[in-house]
């Protein structure tokens, strides 16, 4: 079979998972911050969790530009479910990418069935967009690392069974992000706590929780690369990351507009329903014009990354453009449904609740701004003269 109908059969299916067990039960689980074990039991089954994992290590080999469709389906559906494919996906394109052949073979196998599940350790309580201030320090001693230190805003934490682990490796070198590491580091009994979980304003029902280690082993040949390369590993990774967060976006706005535009043919003021209001139309206009927008330039940075070329540029600009009209649609839609949209019995508030993530993670929309247009600059062969700092 063809690959473009093998991706297209994927789409599919996630599509129908979406509007048959999906929708159902979504504003459920929602609203009572449940796990959905049963959902992750079938994107297991159906393979979501290998989506971009190489097929020779039983994954489906898909492009990022067909994973990048599959996370707006999901979000049409949940956005929390994205999450948790998320992380893991991220750390395992960093394992095919930078990993030895060792790694490749003990990680991504199991994490294409998702019997091994990854979360990210990058963040910390003080080092959030400055990634090279984080304190957790990695300290060699004979076959292992001894990691101390915490990390926040970890998905997958809980209940996922290893970390993409960043680290200082050399605490005092210059510029810091010469001294950063990663680390794989697989959830054991000794010197890891998953201490509490954060409470969020949306994005329920997925843990983003608080990690604290404390001499916790991991062996030397997890490390990824070498010493001293992480900060480049893991801003690769999150380059898939950003793709991911805006076809989120995309998949939260989308789920806004269908439910503002049918609420608009069945909703009836003055005689006639609201959608033959010219207010209403105008709205409708614009939400639509910028959904298609955001949705060609999360294809456009999907296509780059598929390319094997840097995408920083194009992945920070979808992910700029993409959150920010999710808030904006998510609020249009918001008041097209009128007093029903701030009800809990409608989904449009949890769209509203949702949208906010979009803007702030995977790197806030103000530094997205400072990466595109120092991208922009490098390319256009500016070097910047010696004497000026960085920000």
């Amino acid at each position: 079979m063809a690959t473009d109908q093998i991706d297209k059969d994927v789409i599919q299916g996630v599509r129908t998972f979406v509007d048959k067990e999906v929708k159902p039960v979504a504003n459920a689980l929602e609203h009572a911050n449940e796990y959905p074990q049963a959902l992750v039991d079938r994107m297991k089954e159906m393979g979501l969790f290998g989506a971009t994992i190489p097929e020779e290590f039983g994954g489906l080999g898909l492009t990022v530009s067909t994973y990048a469709q599959i996370v707006e389906e999901l979000c049409r559906g949940w956005m929390s479910l994205s999450g948790i494919l998320n992380t893991h996906l991220m750390i395992a394109y960093v394992i095919r990418t930078f990993g030895n052949a060792d790694q490749k073979q003990r990680f991504l196998p199991a994490m294409a069935v998702g019997e091994k599940r990854a979360a990210m350790g990058l963040t910390e309580a003080h080092a959030g967009s400055d990634a090279q201030q984080i304190r957790t320090v990695a300290k060699r001693e004979g076959d292992v690392y001894l990691v101390t230190g915490s990390k926040m805003w970890s998905t997958n934490a809980r209940t996922g069974t290893m970390f993409g682990l960043v680290v200082k490796t050399d605490p005092k070198a210059v510029p810091g992000h010469t001294g950063m590491s990663l680390l794989l580091a697989e959830k054991g009994p000794d010197g890891c706590i998953v201490s509490r979980d954060l409470p969020k304003l949306g994005y329920k029902g997925v843990e983003s929780s608080e990690v604290a280690f404390e001499d916790f082993p991991v062996p030397v040949g997890n490390l990824v690369g070498s010493e001293g390369k992480g900060f480049k590993y893991i801003m690769a990774g999150l380059e898939v990351g950003r793709v991911n967060i805006a076809a989120r976006a995309v998949g939260v706005a989308q789920a806004a507009f269908d439910d503002a535009l049918k609420y608009s043919q069945e909703r009836e003021t003055f005689g006639k329903p609201i959608c033959e209001h010219q207010a209403i139309q105008l709205k409708i206009a614009d939400m639509a014009t910028k959904i298609e927008a955001a949705r060609l330039l999360v294809r456009s940075a999907a296509a780059k990354k598929d390319s094997g070329e840097r995408s920083d540029v194009e992945a920070g600009m979808a992910k700029l453009f993409a959150s920010e009209i999710c808030h904006e649609v998510a609020l249009e839609a918001m008041r097209i449904h009128g007093g029903y949209g701030y009800s809990q019995e409608f989904n449009v508030e949890r769209y509203y609740r949702d949208a906010p993530l979009m803007i702030i993670g995977e790197g806030t929309n103000e530094i997205q701004r400072l990466v595109i247009a120092k991208g922009l600059l490098k390319r256009d062969g500016y070097v910047r003269p010696k004497h000026v700092k960085d920000d």
